[in-house]
């Protein structure tokens, strides 16, 4: 198992929490017994004059004030452990993507529907590889702890296989592998008896929304579509794209043997992609009234060029003021601007003769 210095240091920090745990507890629960045993057993305590009956009173009080006050401070700091640990976890799993990616200016960000968390059931990730700039978005069934698990399955294979595939098709066979394979692991550890998945079990209901997109050197922008929603194209406004219908989403059925990639648009210098889960799209103030997801994206494109980090952070503003913070689903955003510039033709004959090389 690979080791990060992140996740180094915050098992040193629960290595601290155990050992300040005990000091927090032993010394207040002994004073505690001392004046429990002085209670019962001392002749002393049954006097009949105030001033000792006073002192003993407040000596049991110290104590479970201290003892009290020790719990206090000792859960304190293990949410802090436990948070840290989140933290470097979530970092690991689902970590910043830089600002930009051969020529590609990117800005992410998600809204975890689990309170204290800032991951869930949402996934992306952006690489530049040989075969140019690949992005995954997907939506794990569910959110929260039980959907980290699929996640970090598919964002694995993808962060491996997308420098070895020169295919769309073949990156995406190695998603459905290494989901199928976390699925099946996961069933066996939670029915050891069964031998296998039994037809009734959730596991059975499983699946992952993913869209794969590949922009090219010139712009072109080719993707494959399990079940995941298009994006918008952002150039003063914002117009959804739709090239074809999605595949059903990976888990529950079989990838055909046939995946072509659907030419989705070509991205000129100065446009931008927005890519988001479905969490983005039924998200519902408290009339039922659906976020205008489109409107909201218009809004935050409407300088040019666009800013991919002004929309994510304008969207996700527009987000909690339509839900009142109260989410129903994870809401992530990838929002792609094209920085490469045209070089322009090279002069020929004539006027290339003063050019040496």
């Amino acid at each position: 198992m690979i080791r990060t210095p992140g996740w180094t240091s915050a098992c040193a920090a629960a290595l601290r929490s155990r050992r300040a745990l005990g000091v927090a507890l032993v010394l207040p629960s002994c004073w505690l017994v001392l004046v429990i045993a002085w209670q019962l057993a001392c002749p002393l305590a049954r006097s009949d004059r105030m001033g000792l009956r006073i002192a003993t009173c407040l000596a049991f009080l110290i104590a479970v004030v201290w003892l009290a006050g020790g719990v206090r401070a000792t859960a304190e700091r293990e949410l802090r452990r436990i948070r840290h640990i989140a933290e470097v976890a979530q970092r690991v799993l689902l970590r910043p993507l830089p600002s930009r990616l051969d020529g590609i200016a990117l800005a992410a960000g998600q809204l975890s529907v689990s309170r204290g968390a800032s991951i869930g059931g949402d996934l992306y990730e952006a690489m530049s590889t040989p075969y140019g700039v690949r992005v995954v978005i997907g939506d794990v069934r569910g959110h929260g702890l039980g959907a980290i698990g699929a996640v970090a399955a598919v964002l694995g294979s993808f962060r491996e296989a997308a420098y070895d595939e020169p295919q769309l098709a073949g990156l995406l066979r190695r998603l459905d592998r290494a989901l199928a394979r976390h699925l099946r692991e996961r069933c066996r550890a939670e029915h050891p008896a069964a031998g296998g998945c039994e037809p009734d079990s959730p596991l059975a209901e499983e699946f992952v929304t993913v869209l794969l997109l590949e922009i090219g050197p010139g712009g072109e922008v080719y993707a494959l579509n399990c079940g995941h929603p298009w994006p918008h194209r952002l150039c003063r406004g914002a117009e959804p794209l739709t090239p074809g219908d999605p595949l059903p989403p990976l888990g529950p059925f079989p990838l055909p043997a046939e995946l072509a990639p659907m030419r989705c648009t070509r991205l000129l210098p100065g446009e931008a992609l927005c890519l988001h889960t479905d969490g983005a799209e039924d998200a519902r103030d408290g009339a039922g009234r659906f976020f205008a997801l489109r409107e909201a994206l218009a809004h935050a494109a409407r300088t040019s060029p666009v800013s991919p980090a002004d929309v994510v952070e304008q969207v996700q503003r527009a987000l909690l003021r339509h839900t009142r913070g109260r989410l129903s689903d994870d809401v992530a955003l990838l929002v792609l601007r094209n920085d490469r510039v045209r070089v322009p033709a090279q002069p020929t004959g004539s006027g290339a003769a003063g050019v040496h090389r």
